[in-house]
């Protein structure tokens, strides 16, 4: 990595899933959004489902006014979603597969069977000068087909590795290097996520060509112990000793 900074966007989605339990307006995201903000993060990640089970259409248009970071919006190929995005206008689109029965995202967009959706999508956010990226496997051929469908980035998932014994870990994080390699050799920068903690989060950081990791189920499921603002701050150590140690 060359000592080069990744960022680290923070996903707030289920601080609008613990509000949305009860109902009412209490935690909001808009003030998780601005401590994490505080506390080292250099991006906000939501993700606006088809069934808006955590973030609504009201955060994110709350969000993009009220935050001084960029807003990542994740969010399915489909006119809904679209229509969302150009009027929230967002800094980038993260586009992700989406099925209604899934606990949370569990795996990365096929661009082959996707490839219309994406086009027509990606059509319209470039006319609102909306950069987009792609949440895929690291897998080689969905790399491949990212640049012809317009896509600036891609989002590695980091499933496999969340999710791997320790002695699983090493083919996991040969994946994730292939892959990140060939996108960056394709011109696409390099984000990555799902899934991460603490310790895997300063595995994938190490990986050349990553510039960017979103995280947010472990962020604010730690918040709960020791505090949103704590465990921000904690990961981004995790990054720049990553950073500091690979100069």
């Amino acid at each position: 990595m060359s000592g080069t900074r990744v960022r680290l966007g923070v996903n707030i989605d289920h601080v609008a899933t613990i509000r949305n339990a009860r109902g009412g307006r209490h935690p909001d995201p808009v003030r998780a959004a601005r401590i994490a903000a505080a506390a080292g993060a250099d991006g906000i990640t939501v993700h606006l489902r088809e069934d808006r089970r955590h973030i609504s259409d009201a955060d994110v248009n709350l969000l993009r006014r009220a935050i001084p970071l960029p807003l990542n919006l994740e969010m399915a190929a489909t006119e809904e979603m679209v229509g969302a995005a150009l009027i929230a206008r967002p800094a980038r689109v993260c586009l992700v597969p989406e099925r209604r029965a899934e606990l949370t995202t569990e795996g990365g967009l096929d661009l082959t069977a996707a490839k219309e959706s994406v086009l027509r999508t990606q059509a319209a956010l470039a006319a609102a000068s909306i950069p987009m990226t792609l949440f895929i496997d690291p897998d080689l051929e969905m790399v491949a087909r990212a640049p012809d469908l317009g896509a600036q980035a891609v989002e590695l998932h980091t499933g496999r590795l969340a999710n791997a014994a320790p002695s699983g870990q090493g083919d996991a994080l040969a994946e994730l290097r292939e892959a990140a390699a060939a996108a960056a050799a394709l011109d696409l920068e390099v984000h990555a996520g799902h899934g991460l903690d603490y310790n895997t989060a300063g595995l994938v950081a190490a990986v050349e060509h990553v510039r960017e990791l979103n995280i947010g189920h472990f962020l604010i499921g730690e918040a709960v112990f020791t505090g949103l603002e704590a465990v921000v701050r904690g990961m981004r150590r995790v990054l720049d000793d990553v950073a500091g140690t690979s100069a």
